[in-house]
């Protein structure tokens, strides 16, 4: 099976409301996506058009590239639609594999049950051919089989990601309550920032929100933290198209900016913290770190945006003092940040209401499961609060 080199359908998937994004950045690299929906992207390529993919996105969670669509009504339809692939020509007797899938069937009551027959019908196979069989487990290092089966329609992929593409392998601490790197990627491209101009990023925590604008202003891509992806133990994969597409980002990659990124809070931890990663990720130079509330720091004079990550009173802090703590925001935003753009990015909207002012834009996202909001403030001179407050 040459899938490096023959075209099936690839899907890229990404957390829900992130697509519009992926897909941004999915065009930005030239290809044309043959269908976007809630939760990803399709398009058509081989498995070496996989390689660039895995190493630009940002937004992404998975890269799966179709071997085989066919029907399986049941367990024994699944098992003998999948025991006729030729798994010999993918998946090394002496490696090692794992089993994902995401299910629907009548006669599943667990994914784990399904992932089994998957496992069964690979060794089978192998084992059928060459006398032995790999290891598997739910390790995810290695090569990586998905199933989506849905009813009757069973589609298996190479995962060729492996571990999720979402975490970008450079936060090695994650602080408390960290905004996933996908969604704080996500979140800056959609304030649609020139990456030229002043970026602040007031209690920034584990300053995830700053790091990724850093990267993005310098376009510092997630393939240059990471060196293991599952496409590397396919059968027939060949390192220098890897090695060729990380010398693109390396050879793109700017080393300095002509303005300012600022991350503070009121936590030394935090700051520690921040500090810890931005060095991990290369940026630590570029970014102006300081302690202090958040009422405290600097603005600079060139305007730019100004972007907020609070807690929401789901997980962390007292919804009391929360309310201060958003009508601040907004005296902040309103007081010192005209010329700005203000963004509050939250899952708790009657905390929002607090700010005080009008926005602009409403822009959906979800972190994990908590439905959210990043609410965009024109400030210019004279901004006033809503009237319905």
């Amino acid at each position: 099976m040459q899938v490096f080199h023959t075209d099936s359908k690839i899907i890229i998937t990404c957390n829900k409301r992130l697509s519009p994004y992926l897909q941004q950045e999915v065009e930005a690299l030239g290809f044309t996506p043959d269908r976007v929906f809630q939760t990803g992207i399709e398009l058509t390529g081989t498995v070496n058009d996989c390689i660039p993919l895995n190493l630009n996105l940002r937004c992404a969670s998975q890269v799966l590239y179709l071997i085989k669509s066919f029907t399986a009504a049941d367990p024994k339809e699944l098992y003998d639609g999948l025991v006729e692939i030729e798994w010999e020509k993918l998946i090394d007797f002496t490696g090692y594999f794992s089993i994902t899938s995401n299910v629907n069937n009548e006669h599943i009551l667990t994914p784990l049950f399904a992932n089994v027959k998957v496992k069964d019908a690979i060794v089978d196979r192998i084992r059928s051919v060459k006398g032995v069989r790999p290891n598997s487990g739910a390790e995810s290092n290695k090569t990586v089989i998905h199933l989506y089966w849905q009813d009757d329609k069973a589609e298996i992929f190479l995962d060729t990601s492996g571990e999720t593409l979402a975490k970008h392998s450079y936060r090695k601490i994650p602080g408390k309550a960290p905004m996933l790197e996908a969604l704080a990627a996500s979140t800056i491209i959609a304030t649609n920032w020139d990456k030229v101009s002043t970026f602040i990023n007031p209690m920034c925590g584990s300053g995830t929100l700053a790091i990724e604008a850093a990267l993005l202003a310098t376009d510092k891509h997630p393939g240059l933290f990471r060196m293991n992806y599952a496409f590397m133990h396919i059968m027939g994969y060949d390192e220098q198209v890897f090695f060729v597409e990380r010398r693109k980002l390396k050879d793109k990659a700017k080393k300095e900016i002509k303005f300012k990124i600022i991350a503070t809070d009121i936590s030394q931890d935090a700051i520690d913290i921040s500090q810890k990663n931005a060095n991990t990720a290369g940026v630590e130079h570029l970014i102006e770190f300081a302690v202090c509330d958040f009422e405290d720091t600097e603005v600079p004079a060139e305007p730019g945006i100004v972007m907020f990550n609070p807690e929401y009173g789901e997980r962390l802090g007292v919804h009391t003092k929360l309310e201060i703590t958003y009508k601040r925001i907004g005296d902040f935003l309103k007081k010192k940040c005209l010329g700005y753009r203000g963004y509050v990015f939250t899952g708790n909207p009657d905390l929002a209401k607090k700010i005080g002012l009008r926005a602009s834009r409403k822009i959906e996202f979800y972190n994990g499961k908590l439905d959210c909001r990043l609410f965009e403030y024109e400030l210019y001179e004279g901004t006033k609060r809503d009237p319905r407050e």
